[in-house]
């Protein structure tokens, strides 16, 4: 009777194994039993100032989340944080590198606008992007770097040597370029804000689909 009792409940317990295969939820069950929540989308961290930070944009029609939502429509499902500072230079963004996020995947570095507003000597500019650069390779994030196209009213030779070192630095190390993003965007009334210096909803849109293509690069590796 024993050994009889024993085969009975070794056929039930092969019997609900079969049955949990074929269940709908078997796919997100651990050997424990205990559900599995499905994998988070990877981070994307926009490192820059008041234009990653959606100034005077709601922030459903913000640079992030419209990042996010172009990246969506291109089938790559990516979380999009927006680490904008208001006013930030280059050296307000290597004073805040440390706290990008951890677990951030890609980090787009869009800072130098006030750098050029304030007329910053581009191999100072350099050299904090450097710094920013190396301290997320550092971590194992990948750099997407985001140009900056400085008008030739400031000098024909200082346009040339601010705008050329953004390309020049992501050669030197080896990471992601995003060239002139805002070009064709700022002086452009319908895409910009009444004070002229930032991007509307519009605007923001646009930089979103130039930024987008490199970033869904950077992710894939």
């Amino acid at each position: 009777m024993v050994k009889f009792q024993s085969n009975t409940i070794n056929r039930r317990r092969l019997l609900a194994g079969f049955l949990a295969l074929g269940a709908p939820s078997a796919a997100l069950a651990s050997p424990h039993g205990k559900a599995l929540k499905p994998p988070s989308p990877p981070l994307v961290t926009l490192l820059g100032d008041s234009i990653t930070a959606g100034l005077g944009v709601a922030s459903d029609l913000a640079l992030p989340a419209r990042l996010q939502s172009v990246l969506g429509q291109m089938s790559v499902h990516a979380r999009v944080f927006g680490f904008g500072a208001l006013g930030d230079t280059t050296l307000g963004g290597l004073s805040r590198v440390e706290r990008v996020p951890a677990g951030t995947s890609v980090c787009v570095v869009a800072l130098g606008g006030n750098d050029l507003l304030q007329g910053a000597e581009p191999s100072w500019t350099r050299a904090n992007l450097r710094a920013i650069v190396q301290r997320l390779k550092e971590r194992n994030i990948r750099v997407v770097l985001a140009g900056v196209r400085a008008p030739a009213l400031l000098g024909v030779d200082y346009a040339r040597r601010f705008t050329a070192l953004y390309p020049e630095l992501a050669r030197e190390q080896g990471v992601f370029y995003a060239p002139d993003f805002f070009t064709g965007v700022i002086g452009v009334s319908r895409y910009m804000q009444r004070d002229g210096i930032h991007p509307n909803a519009e605007g923001a849109r646009i930089i979103a689909e130039r930024l987008a293509p490199v970033v869904a690069q950077a992710l894939r590796g």
